[in-house]
């Protein structure tokens, strides 16, 4: 680990004046944080701690649900609005990580957390999301783990969050502060694809930073559910995971929401998925049919192309949970 300056302002305008000098880098919960600093793969030059500024309300009513950025991961789960509105974020919540990592981590390290390629994490590897231009190793190498939808021929690394799948699926939209005020993005667009520049991950400008983010209530919302699939059962990345929110009347889907993790380089929204669910009835068979086209435009490596077949039979099971 190299040597940092650490700041820790009061205020958001403070933390946001500190993050304007050369190398600075905010931290939150520090769960992902410090072990890149540790392994030399982040080497800031100053840190601006964020405990103080606040940002971490967690606020529901009828119409939507508004997690601050600095709000803990744990405290977000057992919220009783946010288990009664919005299930499948509170299930993508208790998948990640472990009950110690969840009560130090934030909302907004969460969607901000690196991917856990090995080769990215191993600085004795090349890996172009660290030096760009330096190359790929995954792509002709163990790539078992790797990302089937979205990549490139420079990265084909796997997006880490959770909870990112369920907000995607959910149509969130995040809030971010900078040097020029405040706007507000779709999740969707929050995250970029690795093209030939994989070390953008997302559209933050420097110095600006996430502080909140707010979800719809609708009846997809409360009839959501988030299905995560993985080696071990704790403590593990997913091999595929999906999030579902079905809104129905009288057995019939009005609107299907549905996204994946595991698989993408980025949370991987199902439009073909969601398109061939609406109007259809509750039915395995509807499902059955639906959940055939999820890996459509899928690019396997050698080692992954079993992740096709494991995200058709996830998604047909979600599904059946939401619909239960």
């Amino acid at each position: 680990m190299q040597a940092f300056h650490l700041s820790q302002p009061n205020s958001l305008d403070a933390a946001l004046a500190a993050a304007r000098s050369h190398g600075a880098k905010f931290i939150a919960g520090g769960t992902d944080l410090m072990q890149l600093l540790k392994d030399n793969i982040e080497v800031p030059t100053e840190l601006v701690d964020l405990e103080r500024v606040g940002l971490s309300s967690i606020q529901a009513d009828a119409s939507e649900l508004r997690l601050g950025a600095m709000a803990r991961m744990s405290d977000a789960a057992v919220h009783p609005d946010v288990r009664a509105g919005w299930p499948a974020i509170v299930q993508a919540l208790e998948a990640s990580a472990s009950p110690q990592v969840r009560n130090m981590g934030t909302i907004g390290g969460n969607l901000l957390q690196r991917t856990r390629c090995g080769y990215f994490r191993d600085t004795g590897f090349a890996c172009n999301k660290r030096e760009p231009g330096s190359g790929c190793p995954a792509i002709a190498g163990e790539n078992r783990l790797m990302a089937i939808l979205g990549g490139s021929d420079h990265c084909i690394a796997t997006h880490p969050s959770d909870l990112a799948v369920a907000l995607t699926a959910l149509d969130a939209m995040v809030t971010l502060h900078g040097i020029n005020g405040e706007r507000r993005v779709p999740i969707a667009d929050f995250y970029r694809l690795p093209a030939d520049t994989p070390h953008i991950e997302t559209i933050l400008q420097p110095g600006e930073m996430i502080t909140a983010v707010t979800v719809r209530a609708s009846g997809a919302a409360r009839n959501s559910h988030y299905l995560k699939l993985r080696d071990r059962a704790s403590f593990e990345f997913a091999l595929v995971s999906v999030a579902v929110g079905l809104d129905q009347r009288d057995g019939v889907i009005e609107h299907a929401l549905l996204a994946a993790g595991g698989v993408g380089t980025r949370p991987w929204r199902l439009p073909q998925v969601e398109a061939a669910l609406r109007g259809k009835a509750l039915e395995d068979a509807v499902f059955g049919d639906a959940s055939s086209i999820a890996a459509g435009g899928a690019s396997p490596a050698q080692q992954n192309g079993f992740k096709r077949i494991l995200l058709q039979r996830a998604v047909f099971r979600a599904l059946q949970m939401a619909s239960a």
